[in-house]
């Protein structure tokens, strides 16, 4: 996916990976989802007074200005993303959208698309294939081609036409 992270970086200090104790696993769940507490708080810093004040200075109805609220702080967010760096923000936003795209159909047809996909792959079983080889090659086959077949919890789309149909709604498609 991305670039492995370097934990003999002479900065690390500098990011909070600097303890020699901790697998790369914990450092990167750490980076990825621990410290958001923390970044939602300087999002506040960085944002809430002047949006607030913006906003305040409208005159819309409350829903509106809640909508606003949340418009403004998503898209800041994603510009930070894009803004970070081209090609890092060019896979994250691809990435994103494919995971909006999943979101918006598992919440559409009321299903788990990862859930669902993950139980087909249990199908898949080792003791039909000779070696461990044959079998990872027709579960990995098996993992790409399943979300081209017909599903029935998506009235008989494939995964990838609902996901792309869903995105297409939102001009996010290629």
């Amino acid at each position: 996916m991305g670039e492995r992270i370097d934990l003999d970086d002479p900065n690390a200090d500098l990011f909070g990976r600097n303890d020699e104790d901790i697998s790369d696993e914990e450092m990167i769940y750490k980076q990825l989802y621990e410290k958001n507490p923390g970044r939602v708080s300087a999002l506040n810093d960085l944002w809430y007074d002047q949006m607030i004040a913006e906003i305040d200075a409208m005159d819309l109805p409350e829903e509106a200005k809640r909508k606003m609220i949340f418009s403004m702080t998503a898209s800041g967010v994603l510009d930070m993303i894009c803004d970070s760096d081209p090609e890092l923000g060019l896979e994250t936003t691809f990435g994103f959208d494919i995971f909006l795209g999943v979101s918006l159909t598992n919440k559409k047809f009321k299903v788990d698309l990862f859930k669902e996909h993950m139980q087909a792959l249990m199908s898949v079983k080792r003791d039909e294939f000779p070696d461990d080889d044959a079998y990872e090659m027709a579960l990995a086959e098996f993992e790409e081609q399943w979300w081209d077949i017909p599903q029935p919890l998506l009235e008989k789309r494939t995964p990838n036409d609902a996901i792309r149909e869903t995105l297409s709604k939102y001009g996010l498609t290629e």
